[in-house]
């Protein structure tokens, strides 16, 4: 009988294969929220576009084309550059406190309406103050590896 309980209560870990585990129930975590999502939202709405109550808002709206290619370029801009900056100071997580600072400024100043002094001000404060305070938590405390 005592052996049983041991069996029961022992811990035995593939290693070859454990880290899959978390990836595994946050994808199906994932899927499970999509579907609801899916059920809930995507459906009624585009039961209501069938029923003509709705319209589509891709479709008939103008488009900020300066704010949507802007943003396609900075984004692409910053995955580039964190590697290039990564690179020159490898295992310090200084490429993405150094591109991640410019990148939060530039899309702020693209998507803020008003250059207001006052806007101006809170928007250099974040660029620096956000990155450098995810930087720190990861890179020092966590100590996790950064580009």
């Amino acid at each position: 009988m005592e052996s049983g309980l041991s069996d029961l209560l022992s811990v035995s870990v593939d290693f070859q294969t454990s880290h899959l585990y978390f990836p595994t129930i946050i994808t199906w975590i994932m899927a499970g929220l999509f579907v609801a999502i899916l059920v809930t939202k995507v459906i009624p709405f585009l039961a209501a576009v069938k029923r003509g109550e709705r319209t589509l808002p891709i479709l008939g709206e103008p488009m900020d084309a300066f704010r949507f290619f802007g943003t396609l370029a900075l984004i692409a801009a910053y995955f580039y550059l964190m590697a290039v900056v990564g690179d020159m100071f490898p295992y310090t997580g200084y490429g993405f406190l150094f591109v991640s600072i410019p990148f939060v400024l530039l899309m702020s100043l693209l998507y803020a309406h008003e250059w207001t002094k006052k806007a101006l001000i809170v928007i250099c404060i974040n660029a620096i103050v956000a990155p450098s305070l995810v930087w720190y938590i990861l890179a020092k405390l966590f100590k996790i590896t950064l580009p």
